[in-house]
């Protein structure tokens, strides 16, 4: 662990201990020895990583003398973030005093997470992949009621990463990390959009945490592919540091912006390719790919010259608003949760003339730090490729009409202001739309005969 983690570890308000390193899960039982004394465990996988480290962490900390109730082994073939497998764990943690080990990645983390929580505990993770940037995140991405919500919950107490472990992990979890820490370039920009406007503004010690070595951890990403300890150390180190970052300012806004809520609708809507789910750092990548590429088109869109009265006296009434939520999830499970977000995030005309106001104001400065923050679209590509993560959407399975839909809904996912509301109220949103899938566009399609 590099002395920049060591010393950020500070800024965790509930992680008082991370290991990261090669071959350290030998001190499994130190760690937990450390945070939790004498208290007994339960070790909490997914069939995979009992295999993969799950009985080895076992059996380490019976060696050294941890009392331990009977693993608790999720069976699921494809286990997802549900909150019936919360309530599963939930059932046997109320059966038990034990401090639950959780030992997998995403998943497992977050569904110990909100199942420690409930029971009133807390708990260790030992990771298996640097596949996302949960493992010391604060909140729980869980599927309840049919819509991917975050629940607020304490991030783990301790964190053992053995990077022998995760270079054994398969090469698309890894690349998965890579595209879920590469799109905390678009969530830094969406957040300079909204700390602008005065709608959110940045908390700089959560800025700095994340974007402070972010270019650094994603310098490499061919390294990463290889499965080379230096690149992977840094990966995994800016994974944690993504999650301490949510620790510290007690929300994700650090960590996402509207690429998380377009992977977060796919999440929603059941989206598969070739038989599988797609992972959450994949669905990432196409989603940063797509706000990269619309950032090019606003940036073209003449922001400099926009009628604040004309875009204010078309801004919709909150009704229209609700209307359009309902013609695009009226009949799902989630529909009054989307209604309760959009209802959150609506600003009257006079917010919006206000809004734009401060955007005409500040926009030569805030188009050069937007400049600064982002990369072009090949770039990007390049460096997902390199990587070994997806960079068209047609490599998960999504059309090009299945994008441009969720350019269009998904801010009404989620009460946080990014790029896609700023366009809206500049009334440019359809300009940029148009110059991505309209004749020529970067996505081309025909916009009429695919919504037949």
């Amino acid at each position: 662990m590099t002395t920049n983690v060591e010393s950020l570890l500070g800024t965790a308000a509930e992680t008082k201990a991370l290991v990261v390193g090669r071959g350290v899960l030998r001190e499994v039982a130190r760690v937990f020895k450390g945070q939790f004394g004498g208290q007994k465990a339960i070790v909490v996988a997914d069939t995979t990583t009992f295999a993969l480290a799950g009985r080895d962490v076992s059996a380490l900390l019976r060696d050294a003398g941890v009392p331990q109730d009977a693993a608790f082994v999720f069976s699921q073939p494809e286990l997802h973030a549900e909150y019936r497998h919360v309530e599963a764990l939930l059932e046997r943690l109320r059966a038990t005093d034990a401090t639950p080990v959780a030992v997998g990645s995403g998943t497992v983390n977050d569904l110990c997470k909100l199942a420690a929580h409930l029971a009133g505990r807390l708990y260790m993770i030992v990771g298996t992949a640097a596949s996302m940037d949960g493992y010391t995140s604060f909140g729980a991405s869980i599927i309840a009621d049919g819509a991917k919500q975050t629940f607020n919950c304490p991030a783990p107490r301790a964190v053992l990463a053995d990077l022998d472990i995760f270079a054994r992990a398969p090469a698309d979890m890894t690349a998965a990390g890579y595209a879920d820490l590469f799109s905390k370039v678009t969530a830094g920009a969406d957040w300079l959009v909204a700390d602008a406007l005065g709608v959110e503004p940045i908390i700089p010690r959560a800025w700095d945490i994340v974007q402070g070595s972010l270019a650094d951890a994603l310098g490499d990403p061919a390294g990463v592919r290889a499965g080379n300890p230096d690149a992977l150390g840094r990966l995994v180190e800016g994974l944690m540091l993504a999650g301490f970052a949510m620790q510290y300012a007690r929300i994700s806004r650090p960590a996402s912006g509207a690429e998380h809520y377009i992977s977060h609708l796919w999440d929603m809507e059941g989206h598969r390719y070739r038989g599988h789910g797609v992972s959450h750092g994949f669905q990432v990548a196409i989603g940063t790919v797509a706000i990269l590429a619309f950032y090019e088109q606003f940036f073209k869109a003449g922001i400099e010259h926009i009628d604040i009265a004309r875009c204010s006296a078309a801004w919709p009434e909150i009704g229209a608003v609700e209307a359009a939520a309902l013609a695009e999830f009226g009949g799902t499970a989630f529909r009054e949760r989307v209604l309760s977000e959009c209802r959150a995030k609506y600003t009257d005309r006079e917010g919006v003339a206000a809004q734009l106001a401060l955007l005409k104001q500040n926009w030569p400065g805030l188009k050069a730090r937007l400049q600064k923050q982002l990369l072009a679209v090949s770039e990007a590509q390049r460096r997902l490729r390199l990587a070994g993560a997806p960079a068209e959407p047609e490599d998960i399975g999504v059309t090009r009409a299945q994008l441009r839909r969720a350019l269009i809904v998904a801010p009404m996912l989620r009460n946080r202001f990014t790029v896609l509301d700023l366009a809206a109220r500049a009334g440019v949103f359809q300009t940029c739309l148009d110059g991505l899938f309209g004749k020529g566009g970067r996505w081309e399609i025909n916009v009429a005969a695919s919504a037949k």
